[in-house]
């Protein structure tokens, strides 16, 4: 089932990720059962987002909403408009991306839910940090890492952290010993967990700091093995990211 697909990315097979996430889909929408299709519908696009695919996950995640109204779904309803708001924030679109994941977190909590807070709550840490308000994006980062803490729902734990990590240097007053400490944790964790598609994002936030100090050599040298791993989905966002960093860094 689509929960596989996040697995999948996460292991560092994106390209694996989004035929299981796509088959998943297929495979709900032919069964026609509503409560197995939301599901597939928010896990899939959930598996787009995270390989750059914004456009393709923008199609789910609406018919997600469309179908949980019709069904009375509170949960999935705000799986959706969680969803949606991700996409907003990260498409340049932040105002409207606070606006969209404050009322679907409010929704999430009125069913008693849990899961998954850490990942929204970061997602609008960021967006937070785009519109410049540092108090509120610094207060989601916070109950992020201690939801991770209490809950111990560790999926998203090292993007938690590395969103940190990215506030530090947003600010107005840029912290780079505060963001080293945070995009080292994200390493450290995704490293435990030989989460690599979390270990490539760790590694090119920090090889991106080490840039901006002149440390090139040191930079390239830590992203190059992180890359190299990887022998699948070179057409996603991250992976294209990554080449282009390592292009730039090149001795």
């Amino acid at each position: 089932m689509s929960w596989r697909s996040l697995a999948l990315w996460m292991l560092g097979f994106p390209e694996a990720a989004l035929t299981d996430a796509n088959r998943a889909l297929k495979d709900a929408d032919e069964l026609g059962h509503a409560a197995t299709l939301m599901n597939a519908q928010g896990l899939t696009s959930s598996t787009h987002v995270l390989c750059g695919n914004y456009a393709t996950a923008n199609g789910p995640f609406d018919q997600l909403v469309t179908l949980a109204d019709e069904k009375g779904s509170l949960f999935w309803k705000a799986i959706g408009m969680m969803g949606q708001g991700w996409i907003l924030a990260l498409t340049g679109r932040a105002s409207d991306g606070v606006e969209k994941l404050t009322a679907a977190l409010n929704t999430w909590r009125s069913t008693g839910a849990t899961l998954c807070v850490p990942t929204w709550l970061s997602g609008l840490a960021r967006a937070y940090a785009k519109l410049g308000q540092f108090d509120d994006a610094w207060r989601c980062i916070g109950e992020a890492m201690t939801t991770v803490e209490t809950t111990n729902e560790r999926w998203f734990e090292a993007y938690t952290h590395h969103i940190a990590g990215e506030i530090a240097l947003m600010s107005p007053e840029p912290d780079a010993a505060k963001a080293e400490a945070y995009f080292e944790r994200a390493l450290a964790v995704a490293r435990k967990q030989q989460a690599k598609s979390w270990e490539l994002r760790a590694a090119m936030g920090l090889a991106r700091l080490k840039r901006d100090q002149g440390k090139r050599d040191e930079a390239h040298d830590l992203l190059a093995p992180v890359y190299g791993w990887f022998t699948e989905g070179f057409d996603t966002l991250d992976l294209k990211e990554a080449k282009t960093l390592l292009d730039e860094l090149a001795p």
